[in-house]
């Protein structure tokens, strides 16, 4: 299992992977933090082709916007360990849980 990070899924709506990762990317069910689909939508720049296929990419993804208790305190153990963005520790924080629970 997968969480997919933003900047993946805009390489890929953009044909931006290299073949193995769009590969691999086409042969798993897409699984997204609700952060990463806000920052998906986010950008002033965005087209209507890229806003149409990134629409598209999310609506067959699983999206994850539970922000529990538990994601809560791996987020800030992961700022306070690595000093990234708020965005990306919860990103992490998800990824991490999820591991967890299917352990």
């Amino acid at each position: 299992m997968y969480l997919l990070d933003t900047n993946v899924i805009i390489d890929y709506c953009n044909a931006r992977l290299p073949v193995n990762a769009k590969e691999l990317l086409q042969n798993i069910e897409p699984r997204i933090s609700v952060i990463t689909s806000v920052e998906l939508f986010s950008s002033e720049k965005i087209t209507e082709k890229e806003l149409l296929k990134l629409k598209q990419f999310v609506s067959i993804s699983t999206v994850y916007s539970n922000i529990t208790p538990d994601i809560v305190i791996r987020t800030i153990s992961i700022r306070q360990l690595y000093k990234i963005k708020l965005p990306d520790a919860l990103i992490a924080a998800t990824a991490l849980q999820l591991i967890q629970q299917t352990i």
